[in-house]
C-alpha cells in the first residue's frame, strides 16, 4: 500500500508536466496554416517570410526562375562579364573564361582593371561573342553558381541551363546605332539579378549625359558646314584594310556627322539607313561592309579615320597601289587619325564614348575647344569601370592622334 501512496503522490506532478507540454505545442500551432512556413517561403533574420525563389525576364523574354537572393554568378559570352565590371559586381564572380583569365588585353575595356582578379578563377567556358553555348558544364556545375548570366542567343542559353539545372539569364547586346536602348534593357535585366539596380541607374544616366552633350554640341550645325568623315578599316569579324567601313558608325552618329557611307547606303538602296534597316533591304550599326575605291575616290572625304591595329594591312595596299591612296584630299592635306576598335566579344561602352569624343574634337575643333580629350577619356573610363585605363589603351595599341600611311 505504502508504494501505491508514493505512485499517487507523484501522479498530479506527472500530469502537470504533460499538460505544460501540450500547452507548449499547442501555443506553437496556435496561428494555423494561415502563418506556417510556405514550401517557397524561408524566414529572414526579422522572422518575416522571403521567397525562395523569383522570376526574372531575359533580353528574349524568357522567364527565368532564379533564387530570391543572389550570391554567386558566373558571366559567359558577349557582354556579360563586361556588365559585371560596369555594375561593379565582378566580386561575385565564381568563374571566368579563358579569354579572361589568359591574359590581360587593352581589347576588353574591363581587362586592365580586373584582369588579376579573373585570372585566379576556375575556367567555365572558352569566351568570345558568337552567341552560341561555349561553356564548359561540367565545370560549372563544379562551381554551383546560384545563376549563369549570359550574351548568348535563346537556344544556347536552353541548352546550357538544362546541362548544368542552373538558371541562365540572357544580356545578349549588339551595337545597334549609338548605345540604343538595348543596352538599357540588357544592364537592367542584369542589375535585377544581382540587386545593382542603384549602380546600373547610375551608369544609365551618365551614358545618357555624355550622349546629350555629344549631340548638344553638333546637332545645330547646317550639314553643309560638316566635314566629309570616312572611317576605314574597320575591324568587324576579323580585321580588314582601308575599304572596309561601317554604316551608322556609333561615334559619328553620336556627334551627327557627315558620314559618307550612310549617304551611300540611301543612294544605292534607295531609302535612308534607318528606314532600310526596317524594311530589311540593309542591316546596319553593327554590320561593316567593303567599298570600290572608286566610290571612296568620288567621296573623297575631308577626313579620315583608321583602327590603328588594321595598319599593316593598309600599309600594304598602300605599298602595292600608292596612287589611289595619294589622289584622296584627306591624306594629301595629312588628316588621317585612328579610331581604335571598340567591339571584342561586344561592344564597349566606355571606348565608345571615348571615340564619341575624339571623333567630335576632330571634326568639330571649335564646339569642343573647352574639352580636354585625355581628361574627358579618363573620366569615362573611371566613372565606368573603377579606374582610368586610358595609359594601359594606349600600351595596348589603343591610342589617339595623327597617324601616316605608309610609314
Amino acid at each position: 500500500m505504502k508504494g501505491f501512496e508514493i505512485t499517487m503522490k507523484k501522479f498530479p506532478v506527472l500530469l502537470w508536466a504533460l499538460i505544460m507540454a501540450f500547452s507548449l505545442v499547442a501555443c506553437g500551432n496556435s496561428d494555423g496554416p494561415e502563418n506556417s512556413i510556405d514550401q517557397d517561403q524561408t524566414p529572414d533574420t526579422n522572422g518575416t517570410e522571403q521567397p525562395e525563389a523569383r522570376t526574372v525576364v531575359d533580353v528574349w523574354n524568357r522567364e527565368v526562375e532564379i533564387p530570391y537572393e543572389v550570391d554567386s554568378i558566373i558571366c559567359l559570352g558577349s557582354m556579360a562579364p563586361r556588365f559585371a565590371a560596369y555594375l561593379d559586381v565582378v566580386d561575385m564572380m565564381v568563374g571566368a573564361e579563358d579569354s579572361d583569365i589568359n591574359g590581360m588585353t587593352a581589347r576588353y575595356d574591363y581587362s586592365p582593371v580586373y584582369h588579376e582578379q579573373l585570372k585566379g578563377l576556375p575556367s567555365v567556358g572558352s569566351g568570345g561573342g558568337s552567341g552560341e553555348n561555349n561553356g564548359y558544364a561540367e565545370q560549372i556545375i563544379q562551381v554551383q553558381p546560384d545563376v549563369i548570366i549570359a550574351g548568348f542567343n535563346e537556344d544556347a542559353a536552353e541548352e546550357l541551363q538544362n546541362q548544368t539545372g542552373i538558371p541562365v539569364v540572357c544580356v545578349r547586346y549588339r551595337t545597334q546605332y549609338f548605345i540604343d536602348e538595348g543596352f538599357y534593357r540588357a544592364m537592367r535585366v542584369f542589375a535585377e539579378v544581382v540587386g545593382a539596380e542603384d549602380r546600373c541607374e547610375e551608369v544609365l544616366a551618365y551614358v545618357d549625359a555624355c550622349k546629350d552633350d555629344l549631340n548638344d554640341r553638333t546637332k545645330d550645325i547646317p550639314d553643309t558646314e560638316k566635314l566629309k568623315a570616312y572611317t576605314g578599316a574597320v575591324t568587324f569579324n576579323g580585321r580588314h584594310g582601308f575599304p572596309f567601313t561601317y554604316v551608322n558608325f556609333p561615334p559619328f552618329l553620336a556627334v551627327n556627322a557627315n558620314n559618307v557611307a550612310d549617304s551611300y547606303i540611301e543612294e544605292v538602296i534607295g531609302e535612308a539607313t534607318d528606314t532600310a534597316q526596317e524594311s530589311g533591304k540593309a542591316y546596319l550599326g553593327q554590320n561593316g561592309f567593303e567599298v570600290d575605291w572608286e566610290q571612296i575616290i568620288e567621296w573623297d572625304p575631308d577626313i579620315v579615320f583608321l583602327d590603328p591595329g588594321n595598319m599593316d594591312l593598309v600599309n600594304d595596299e598602300y605599298a602595292t597601289n600608292p596612287g589611289v591612296f595619294e589622289s584622296l584630299r584627306a591624306i594629301q592635306e595629312g588628316q588621317v587619325y585612328t579610331m581604335p576598335s571598340t567591339n571584342a566579344a561586344g561592344p564597349n561602352i566606355s571606348y565608345i564614348l571615348v571615340n564619341s569624343y575624339f571623333a567630335g574634337s576632330i571634326l568639330y575643333p571649335e564646339q569642343f575647344a573647352d574639352i580636354d580629350f585625355e581628361e574627358k577619356a579618363g573620366e569615362i573610363l573611371e566613372f565606368m569601370l573603377g579606374d582610368n585605363t586610358f595609359e594601359q589603351m594606349k600600351a595596348g595599341g589603343l591610342y589617339y592622334g595623327k597617324i601616316e600611311i605608309g610609314a
